[in-house]
């Protein structure tokens, strides 16, 4: 549930916004046209792009680059309560901004990273916390002001402790790539997402998804997804030391009763069998 909302804007655009949230609470946006830098100030979260995942909590910040993303805002034992701030990029505002100065580092590049952590830095938390008097006194907020916070931000990223990871994505803010199903399914094999949550990172409807993948690959996501994942539990039964309880968590299956049904359909032995004749081949 949406709590509070403020919001700066430039140009008829959002610039700058602070949003306060009660779990359990879905945050899912597309973002076209632009990238956004965007700080957690309570709250802890895992952001899903097309193929990656990133988890992020208090006083942490993400980039994201244009694209898809949702966000499972979650109740936990000790919160409920999430509040975040986002600096949305625009290209035009930017190079409205700096005018015939434009940083070498937003130049277009072809590097596919959706999302970059930062390290939030003693003044980064200084500058994040000093735009709280202006979400007291909005009134005192001006396209001046707006111009040289945004360029304090750029300022103040670029040259933190991970300045190169942040210049490099500046660099490919603003070039979208387009990813295939199969590199967005691959990407999330192993989280906890829905078929849904993957027809949204496509930018397709669910109906669309499916019957693309179908046509593509003569297979279904939802089986093809239980199949990678039982190759995978079949290599960590092989070459690792892990219990079958803890194989079945890793591959992303509900239970353990659903992990062994299913890898006995799919290998004709049950997971403990399978490590078994392993072990007494070895013997041998």
């Amino acid at each position: 549930m949406l709590l509070t909302h403020q919001k700066f804007d430039f140009n008829n655009k959002c610039l700058i916004e602070k949003v306060v949230i009660k779990a359990p609470f879905r945050f899912a946006v597309n973002f076209q046209d632009e990238a956004c830098f965007i700080y957690f100030a309570e709250g802890k979260t895992t952001i899903n792009s097309a193929n990656e995942q990133t988890s992020v909590t208090q006083r942490e910040s993400v980039l994201l680059k244009c694209g898809s993303y949702f966000a499972d805002l979650l109740k936990y034992s000790d919160a409920d309560r999430f509040e975040i701030l986002v600096f949305h990029l625009y290209p035009d505002i930017l190079r409205s901004i700096y005018k015939n100065e434009i940083p070498a580092f937003l130049k277009q590049s072809s590097k596919s990273t959706f999302i970059q952590k930062v390290a939030t830095d003693g003044m980064v938390q200084k500058f994040i916390e000093g735009l709280y008097f202006y979400f007291d006194h909005p009134s005192l907020v001006s396209n001046d002001l707006l111009e040289l916070k945004i360029k304090e931000l750029i300022l103040l990223l670029v040259q933190s402790k991970n300045a190169a990871s942040v210049v490099s994505l500046f660099a490919e803010l603003f070039t979208p790539r387009s990813l295939s199903i199969k590199e967005i399914i691959n990407g999330h094999l192993f989280s906890n997402i829905t078929i849904g949550d993957l027809a949204n990172l496509s930018n397709l409807s669910l109906s669309t998804f499916n019957r693309t993948f179908k046509a593509m690959f003569g297979d279904t996501p939802a089986n093809y997804i239980k199949t990678k994942r039982l190759e995978r539990a079949h290599e960590l039964l092989s070459m690792s030391s892990l219990t079958v309880s803890e194989i079945a968590y890793q591959t992303c299956f509900p239970n353990l009763a659903h992990f062994s049904r299913s890898f006995n359909a799919h290998y004709h032995c049950s997971p403990s069998a399978y490590r078994s004749s392993l072990a007494a081949k070895a013997s041998k």
